[in-house]
């Protein structure tokens, strides 16, 4: 697969809610996620946060998908059933290398998931 494929699946994945099959397209070494408010450096901890969520997703849209090379950039609307935060609109960066999803990042408005988790984050993990 492509790397705009493979972070097109992954996408998927995570709106489908399948975390096996979203956590085999990301890379068991040198993996890294950083965001506005938080960072992993394990797939594990990354998928246990993000479907830690999955009681507020009510869906997650692609609004644009881009590749350049192993760079894959992607436009989403995180749709929730928390009325308080409504939708939050993410802007991700991936890096691709192989077959594998290497690097993530993110950017939204961190004020909107701080307010969400009560100002209680989780910080760096390994």
């Amino acid at each position: 697969m492509q790397p705009k494929e493979i972070v097109a699946q992954f996408i998927a994945d995570i709106r489908a809610q399948r975390p096996d099959e979203a956590k085999n397209l990301l890379a068991v070494e040198d993996f890294e996620y950083v965001g506005p408010n938080m960072r992993f450096l394990s797939r594990d901890d990354l998928l246990s946060y993000l479907f830690g969520m999955v009681a507020i997703q009510k869906s997650l849209i692609v609004r644009q998908l881009s590749a350049d090379g192993e760079h894959v950039f992607a436009i989403l609307d995180y749709q929730t059933h928390f009325e308080p935060i409504g939708d939050v609109r993410l802007a991700v960066w991936f890096r691709v290398r192989g077959d594998k999803i290497h690097t993530v990042e993110a950017f939204y408005n961190a004020a909107v998931v701080e307010n969400m988790l009560g100002g209680n984050l989780p910080s760096a993990v390994s």
